[in-house]
Order: C-alpha cells, then structure tokens, then sequence
C-alpha cells in the first residue's frame, strides 16, 4: 500500500440514533439472530444510521430482505421522525407487499415502536420482532451493511449539501449495492442475481 500512495478508509465515531429509553412495548427477539431465509419476504432487517453534511444531518433508514441481502425498501430525511421509518415501508410495501407471517426486525427505537408503524404491521400480520437493548449484535446484518456503504462512498467524500449525499446513497444502494455488489454470505452472487435464482448459497 505504501508503495502504491494507498491509505486505508477508517471509520468515524459512532453516533447514536437509536431512542430506546421510553415506556412502549417492545417486541420480543423472534429473529434471533438468524440472518438467512429459506425464501424471498420471510424475513426482513431495518435500522436507521445517518451522514454528516455541512447543512447538517441526513438520516437513512433501510429494509433488507434476509433471504438475498436486497435492500427492499429505504427512506432519507433531515430528521428521525416516524416518517422516516414509514416512508422506508411504504416503498418496501410497494415493492413486495407485506405478507402474513413476515418476520420484520429492528431495534428498539422509538419510530419502530410508534403506535403508526406498529398499525401497520399488526394490520398485515406481520410479526415485530425487536433486538435486545443495547444489543448491535442482534441487528448486525444491517451494521455491516451501512458499515459497507460508509467505508465505500461515504467515508471517501465530503457533502457541502445534502443532495449530494442523497444522490450518492441512492447510486449505492439501487445501482451498485443491490446490482453489482457479490455477497459472501449468499454464494458470491449481487442480490438481485440471488433473488431471480430463487436459491442463495
């Protein structure tokens, strides 16, 4: 690497997003850290993480689908309202329906845990399932994919505006992520190859 002028991209700091200290009820952990599925919307992963830009914060929430790692469905906004969190399941709906009997899994925050997300599950038979407080590991599918796509784009630029960073992250996600990107933990084929085989390693 020396000898090349190649430096290696290092993380940021974390920062917390998750709002987990509130009196609602939270789901128990039905995934259980089982980050597979025999089939495409049997089991899907949410969380949110955000990018630093000189306006400010832009927060991203996203929906994989455990079977083939495609990310089904995804939001951005200036803030961490619920809307956030409903707008990346009205495109993951739109996309694939809600199926009766879905296992959707997040963490404990307190978008997943509004009364608007939880009607929506509840009125489709979706199972809320929900990782252990202050517990990354029960949801790290996720924490390795934003870890992912921050090392690869974001971590190597920097934002004046929002809008480019919108603009980045839907490039990464739609284009190379779910298209071109192989996956170890699916036979080293792109999400969308998975998802046509119908078979994923």
């Amino acid at each position: 690497m020396r000898e090349e002028k190649l430096q290696a991209v290092h993380k940021n700091k974390f920062k917390v997003t998750t709002k987990s200290n509130h009196k609602r009820t939270v789901a128990e952990n039905h995934l259980a850290r089982r980050f597979g599925a025999e089939a495409p919307n049997k089991a899907w992963a949410t969380d949110i993480s955000y990018v630093w830009t000189k306006e400010g914060w832009l927060y991203l929430c996203v929906i994989m689908d455990l079977f083939s790692r495609k990310i089904v469905g995804w939001s951005m906004g200036t803030t961490l309202a619920n809307e956030l969190v409903l707008n990346a399941l009205k495109m993951a709906r739109k996309q694939r329906g809600l199926p009766k009997g879905l296992i959707l899994h997040s963490d404990r925050g307190i978008q997943y845990t509004s009364k608007d997300f939880q009607n929506i599950l509840a009125k489709h038979g979706v199972i809320c399932s929900m990782s252990r407080k202050g517990n990354c590991w029960d949801n790290a599918v996720l924490e390795s994919f934003f870890g992912s796509l921050k090392v690869e784009v974001i971590y190597q630029n920097y934002y004046e505006a929002r809008l480019q960073a919108r603009r980045d992250i839907f490039e990464y996600i739609e284009a190379f992520y779910n298209r071109e990107r192989l996956h170890s933990a699916i036979g080293y084929m792109t999400p969308e190859e998975c998802e046509l085989m119908r078979k994923c390693a």
